[in-house]
């Protein structure tokens, strides 16, 4: 991985802009829906851009990137929305020391509620409970009367794999266990994690079910981080929010030289499992112009060919964490409905994907 490699984590959105649209090759600029473009410009009018890193070294370079995005993040106070939300924080005690959670739950319940397991991860680089928490996850916890349990595994490239995905099933043998402590439902568990920590969550289906670990429902996939072979079209999409460049940063990260190559497991690129069978019900949700679509698509195509009751949405226009880009268009809107619409049938008692 070089320093150009890490500096391009985040393209300019002056770059994404100034490139002419051509087919989708995987070459050029996807279509963006017109409600992102204008998002994109705001946001570079209104804040510095990242620029080429030309001195230090590429772990410098990923420490600048993780400073400047930790500071947009909410904090566990915000989380608590002035008293509706219980926020308690814990540190699981993973393989080498802790990983940082949090339990989110609506004040005042009482009872064992369903439970959202969240895996929080930023590209394969960033660790915090709160990458990717936006107010739709807090929506959920308050008006489906839900419980989310958030942990953040270590972070590349200074904890490559596979501490990401035995840190994730750490957390979540650790809540299993406490289950009845903390009041939560485990017939109503549901794995849930976007981009990097799609991918994590995709991984800790795969391992949970292979040695037996807490079985969810359901697991929701958002714009997920599967395949580091960059077999795709949509892979080789350049230009874009967290493009090919950036993709690679990411996965080097976590596998070093290995990277694209014979010998990774599926515990860390969940797109390379070859038995999907067993595997919780699935949500898939991804934009076309995501360098993960392909990705996406192709294992929700395997989950359906191997029993594995799955619901999969492309969105138009949909840039990578679009809903996070601009959470007033309409494709945002309409995405984040459908999303809901989802979670809140899988948090029924009556809603059995056994045949």
């Amino acid at each position: 991985m070089t320093d150009q490699d890490a500096a391009g984590l985040m393209p300019s959105p002056r770059d994404v802009h100034a490139r002419p649209r051509t087919p989708d090759t995987g070459s050029g600029l996807p279509w963006i829906d017109p409600d992102l473009r204008f998002a994109i410009r705001q946001a570079e009018a209104e804040r510095p851009v990242a620029t080429p890193v030309t001195t230090g070294a590429e772990f410098e370079a990923i420490r600048e990137l993780r400073t400047s995005y930790l500071a947009t993040l909410p904090s566990i106070d915000d989380m608590r929305r002035g008293g509706r939300i219980e926020a308690v924080e814990f540190d699981v005690p993973v393989a080498a020391g802790t990983a940082p959670a949090v339990l989110l739950r609506p004040a005042g319940t009482d009872g064992p509620l369903p439970v959202i397991f969240a895996t929080a991860n930023g590209g394969k680089v960033i660790q915090s409970v709160a990458v990717g928490m936006s107010g739709t996850e807090l929506d959920w916890v308050e008006r489906l009367k839900v419980a989310m349990f958030i942990v953040s595994g270590r972070a590349g490239p200074e904890h490559p794999h596979p501490a990401q995905v035995e840190d994730s099933y750490a957390g979540l043998t650790w809540m299993a266990e406490r289950a009845v402590e903390l009041g939560l439902d485990l017939d109503r568990l549901v794995l849930y994690g976007k981009s990097g920590g799609g991918g994590v969550a995709a991984a800790t289906a795969l391992y949970s079910r292979d040695h037996g670990g807490p079985a969810a429902r359901h697991q929701l996939l958002i714009y997920p981080m599967l395949d580091d072979r960059e077999r795709h079209v949509s892979s080789r999409f350049e230009g874009v929010l967290w493009d090919r460049r950036s993709n690679r940063t990411g996965w080097r990260a976590i596998l070093g030289e290995a990277a694209g190559g014979p010998d990774v497991s599926a515990y860390a690129a969940a797109g390379r499992a070859t038995e999907l069978a067993g595997l919780p019900a699935s949500y898939l949700e991804v934009g076309s112009a995501d360098v993960f679509r392909d990705e996406t698509l192709d294992y929700a195509a395997r989950l359906g060919e191997s029993g594995v009751p799955t619901e999969v949405h492309v969105w138009a226009g949909g840039l990578h964490a679009f809903e996070l880009v601009n959470p007033q268009s309409s494709i945002a809107k309409q995405a984040l409905g459908v999303r809901t619409d989802y979670l809140e049938r899988a948090l029924r008692p009556s809603f059995s994907t056994a045949r």
